[in-house]
C-alpha cells in the first residue's frame, strides 16, 4: 500500500487540477484527480451524476474513489471540493503531506464564473460560494499540513509556494 507524496485540497476552481500538475512534473511523480477518476469510472459528468442521482450518492462515489487513490496513489493527488466533509476521509489524510489552496470569494468570481456547471453554486452563486467555504474552511485547515494562498498568483508561484511549505526539492 501507497500513499501520495502531496495531496491538494480546497474549494472547486482554486486550481487544484493545474498547480496538482505542475508539482508532478516538478517532482517526477504521476499525477491524479479524483474528479476525474469518478467521470472515467461513472461514464458522465459530476454536475450529471449531481442532477440524476443527487448529492449523497455522489458523496458514496467520491468516498470510494479518493480512498481508492489515497492507497493506490504514490505521486500528487488532487481531491474534489467536498471531499474532506467525510470524517473517514479526513482520518486517512492524517499524517499526509495535504496542501490547501485557498482563496477569497472574488478570485472564486473570476476563475470559475461561479456558473452552473457548478452543481451546488447554481441558484445564488455568491452567496452559495460564501456558504460552502464557511461550512468548508475549518475542514480544510483540519487536514492541511500547509496553507497556501492563490489569490493573486500564477499556478507557478502557487507551486512553488507549496513545494516551499512542504520543503520538498524538485525532481
Amino acid at each position: 500500500m501507497s500513499a501520495p507524496l502531496v495531496v491538494l485540497v480546497g474549494p472547486m476552481g482554486v486550481g487544484k487540477s493545474t498547480v496538482g500538475r505542475l508539482l508532478a512534473e516538478r517532482l517526477g511523480v504521476g499525477y491524479r484527480d479524483t474528479d476525474d477518476d469518478i467521470v472515467a469510472e461513472q461514464g458522465r459528468t459530476i454536475a450529471d451524476i449531481f442532477v440524476e442521482d443527487g448529492e449523497s450518492a455522489f458523496r458514496a462515489v467520491e468516498k470510494r474513489a479518493v480512498h481508492r487513490a489515497l492507497t493506490e496513489h504514490d505521486g500528487v493527488l488532487a481531491l474534489g471540493g467536498g471531499s474532506i466533509l467525510d470524517a473517514d476521509t479526513r482520518d486517512l489524510l492524517s499524517g499526509l503531506r495535504v496542501v490547501y489552496l485557498s482563496m477569497d470569494v472574488e478570485e472564486a468570481v473570476r476563475r470559475t464564473g461561479l456558473n452552473t456547471a457548478r452543481p451546488l453554486l447554481a441558484v445564488n452563486p455568491r452567496k452559495q460560494w460564501r456558504d460552502l467555504m464557511e461550512a468548508r474552511r475549518h475542514l480544510y485547515e483540519e487536514v492541511a499540513t500547509a496553507v497556501v494562498p492563490t489569490d493573486g498568483r500564477t499556478p507557478e508561484e502557487v507551486g512553488q509556494a507549496a513545494l516551499d511549505a512542504l520543503e520538498l526539492k524538485e525532481a
